[in-house]
């Protein structure tokens, strides 16, 4: 069943689905719409006590439900300047070290630095030696994306891409999988040093958006785009820790990187660990 699971990815036009489900999700259907979000809730468990908005008639479109902000210190960060939190509610896929220029995507699968950030030398050399992790968000997880720690904005990259599921299955047996799927990567300069964002779609992924660029894909691209950012002036982007960063319109993954001895995670961060946004992930060093 795994095997043919992985063959009808491979074999479906998941751009073309994608862009309809996005079509569907953004649509005000009155009682339709909040009866696909009640079904949606009761399905995947969601707590509906953490956000900001309860009652499901309350959002428009299914878009508005799924990126549905949360109450106010319903995730309390963590404001210790020595810690790099948590970006978003997931579980971590992988971690580790960046080792010859690979990161782990499952057992004998790995994929470069440089193709992940679309192919530039320049975008890669910062992170060699250094740290990341994967984070994947299922359907029940909260899909705002939030900055691990204090950074401006330097580098905005848009890579296009196949569009595979990114669940365990699928990374599992589709190699290069997160390098290879339509991704933003979003560079910026720390007090540790260079910290890479990488935002990767996937099937029925509607959307990745930035706070500072909304809407980067749909439409889908052909060449790889890259947009430059000053790091001082009236236009340039400050984050601070636990400010969103972007969302996803349906669920996806998270690729974090770091350089080399700028820090470590936790003991308690394993593959598996569920995590929440503005919880402790690593500790400068």
């Amino acid at each position: 069943m795994d095997k043919f699971k992985i063959a009808m990815q491979y074999a479906m036009p998941k751009h073309g689905i994608s862009r309809l489900v996005g079509k569907l999700a953004a649509a005000e259907a009155g009682s339709v719409t909040t009866s696909l979000i009640k079904a949606f809730i009761k399905q995947y468990k969601i707590n509906m006590s953490e956000a900001l908005y309860e009652d499901p008639a309350h959002y428009k479109t299914f878009n508005e439900f799924f990126t549905r902000p949360l109450k106010p210190g319903i995730r309390p960060l963590t404001e210790d300047e020595s810690i790099i939190t948590h970006p978003v509610d997931g579980a971590i896929s992988q971690l580790g070290d960046i080792v010859d220029g690979q990161l782990i995507q499952a057992k004998e699968h790995n994929y470069s630095v440089q193709e992940l950030h679309g192919g530039h030398e320049e975008d890669a050399t910062p992170f060699l030696g250094g740290k990341f992790a994967c984070i994947y968000l299922a359907p029940k997880d909260y899909h705002r994306i939030h900055m691990p720690i204090d950074g401006t904005l330097r580098k905005m990259i848009y890579v296009p891409g196949d569009l595979f599921s990114v669940n365990p299955l699928t990374a599992k047996n589709v190699p290069n999988l997160f390098a290879r799927n339509e991704r933003v990567v979003a560079i910026f300069d720390t007090k540790i040093g260079p910290l890479a964002m990488t935002l990767v779609g996937a099937t029925i992924v509607a959307s990745i958006e930035t706070i500072w660029a909304g809407t980067v894909t749909p439409p889908a691209g052909r060449d790889v785009m890259t947009w430059n950012y000053p790091a001082e002036g009236e236009k340039a982007i400050h984050l601070k820790k636990g400010d969103e960063m972007g969302r996803f319109k349906l669920g996806s993954t998270v690729v974090l990187a770091w350089g080399k001895d700028q820090a470590d995670f936790l003991d308690s961060e394993q593959p598996e660990t569920v995590t929440r946004m503005g919880t402790p992930f690593a500790n400068i060093k």
